[in-house]
């Protein structure tokens, strides 16, 4: 690789290792295993100026001098370290508060997946946890920031993180997630025993007491400043329209603007329709859209009744997909993938799945989450292309495979780019139908259910953010034009809300890999290869789609 790109790719990633000390250990890096962010503003401005640093060392590369491969480098690096600076000097601290993945739910949802294997690890998470006050303190700091600039969050954000808060103040400290963290398998039972009256120790004096901390700041200080219901969107913000503009082309790598997306929502909504009526018709015996939308909503029998339900239909799927993936991808993963129950409490909170990929030793094994709460509001006929999208062939062939790839540059392998994470997931919805995985026409309305809730997101998103919709104009537009669930719609809404421009990657990304996909179909007639298609697509980790584009078109230019 050319020297300087080499050294830079290397420097930037342990840039990103040291200042994002967590997400080290995740990948099992345990360098930093006692440390923990700093979420302060002069930590932010520290932050823009690195990573400012790191574009315009990269830009400063000439690509003509670069082999593809590490055209891809530079230009990867490029857009992860400009996005990142651009989100940070928008100031999203100020009045970033997300219900379902924020500061308070990543923390429950992760540490019970921190890979500790040996004794010095499980005692430097002790020090890692001590430091939990300090960073909730932070993070109360910056928004009161926020409100002493005006720049406040969703009204609706605040009242559910305080609700997830209370919840898990409520919960025993027997079973309280950092308690009951699984010990490294070499640590002997004394051992163990005293490390855990240590947890407990700094749970109840550091932990919760940071949590306790946040929620009253939420509570006395935000809440009665937030943005009401019918402002919820960041078009309400003195810089909202700059904000949102940052936002949309960071999670969908491309340059559009809101009304253009807005617009594709809508026309991909009206094509569906007829899949729906063809697919209505000879499941649930009407064509009526109206009709359709309201069994699939409404009919009881199409709900589970059991967590076991829930966890036996999403095994079943990724069983299935295990055994059909060698037909349609030459490079498979070597780390499994198995399945879990989002943890509680305030699982109730949280999406219906989400996936985390396995720690880069291969300590942990990549995991699907899913949502068992409440298992009468879950529908059976979208638990298959749920399973499909987050797990096989979704985002563990995606996640698994970049992180195992050889000979390019490791912040590659654990890159994220939105766009092609999600779009691929969301591909994978559709290739799974043509890969045959789906038990019937009923699981299939559960494909076009999650078309149509992706298109939707693109309508809504844009609604909220550009067009200045209210929250409830955001639930009854999803609820007349999708057949989700009213549980789904309201928790979908409140994410959108919180996370402006970040859930139309889903099908921006889709978009563009079909679109790439069928030009190089068109190109290569007979000689187009599957296989090979989704090797290529997967196999320079996460990129822009742009620079998809040209990898793939490298492909195809090659087997012409």
């Amino acid at each position: 690789m050319n020297e300087a790109l080499a050294t830079l790719a290397e420097d930037y990633w342990e840039h990103v290792l040291r200042t994002r000390p967590t997400q080290a250990l995740m990948l099992g890096d345990h360098r930093y295993d006692d440390r923990i962010e700093d979420l302060s503003r002069q930590a932010e401005d520290d932050e823009i100026a690195a990573l400012d640093g790191f574009g315009a060392a990269a830009r400063a590369i000439d690509p003509s001098s670069l082999t593809a491969d590490e055209r891809v480098t530079r230009d990867v690096l490029v857009f992860e370290a400009t996005n990142e600076a651009d989100e940070l000097r928008s100031r999203m601290a100020e009045f970033a508060v997300d219900p379902g993945l924020g500061l308070h739910a990543v923390w429950l949802q992760l540490v019970g997946q921190l890979p500790l294997t040996e004794p010095e690890h499980a005692d430097a998470v002790v020090a890692k946890f001590e430091k939990l006050e300090t960073l909730f303190t932070q993070a109360a700091q910056r928004l009161r920031q926020g409100v002493a600039r005006g720049r406040t969050p969703p009204r609706i954000a605040v009242e559910k993180v305080v609700a997830h808060i209370d919840a898990y103040l409520a919960s025993p400290i027997e079973t309280d997630p950092f308690v009951t963290i699984p010990a490294p398998s070499v640590m002997d039972d004394t051992a163990e025993s005293a490390w855990r009256d240590r947890l407990r120790d700094v749970v109840e004096t550091r932990v919760r007491p940071g949590y306790l901390f946040y929620r009253t700041v939420l509570s006395d200080e935000v809440l009665g400043r937030s943005r009401p219901p019918e402002r919820s969107g960041v078009r309400w913000l003195e810089d909202g329209e700059h904000v949102y503009a940052g936002a949309i082309h960071k999670h969908t790598s491309l340059s559009l603007a809101p009304l253009q997306i807005h617009e594709v929502g809508l026309e991909i909504i009206e094509d569906l329709t007829a899949e729906y009526r063809e697919l209505g018709g000879a499941v649930l015996g009407t064509r009526d859209l109206d009709a359709i939308f309201a069994r699939l909503r409404d009919d009881t029998a199409l709900r589970f009744t059991s967590p076991d339900e829930i966890i036996a239909a999403a095994e079943g799927a990724m069983t299935r997909a295990r055994a059909a993936i060698p037909q349609w991808f030459g490079r498979l993963p070597i780390a499994d993938c198995v399945l879990h129950e989002i943890p509680g409490p305030g699982a109730e909170l949280s999406p219906l799945a989400y996936y985390l990929p396995p720690a880069a030793d291969r300590s942990r094994p990549g995991t699907f989450f899913v949502n068992t709460t409440e298992p009468e509001t879950r529908t059976r006929y979208e638990s298959e292309a749920l399973a499909f999208h987050e797990a096989i062939p979704g985002h563990h062939l995606q996640l698994a495979i970049a992180q195992e790839l050889a000979g390019i540059p490791e912040f590659r392998k654990h890159a994220f780019v939105n766009a092609y994470v999600e779009g691929w997931g969301l591909y994978t919805e559709r290739l799974a139908d043509e890969m045959g995985l789906y038990t019937g026409d009923v699981a299939r309305l559960g494909m076009l259910s999650f078309d149509s809730w992706r298109a939707g997101r693109l309508v809504v998103d844009t609604g909220l953010h550009a067009l200045g919709w209210s929250r409830q104009e955001a639930i009854d537009w999803l609820t007349e034009h999708t057949p989700q669930a009213p549980n789904n719609i309201e928790t979908e809404v409140d994410r959108y809300i919180a996370w402006p421009g970040q859930a139309l990657g889903y099908m921006m990304g889709r978009r563009e890999i079909v679109r790439i996909r069928r030009e190089a179909e068109t190109t290569l007639g007979a000689g187009f290869d599957i296989k090979a298609f989704h090797d290529v697509v997967l196999g320079s980790g996460q990129v822009p789609l742009g620079v998809l584009e040209t990898i793939v078109g490298d492909w195809v230019e090659a087997h012409v």
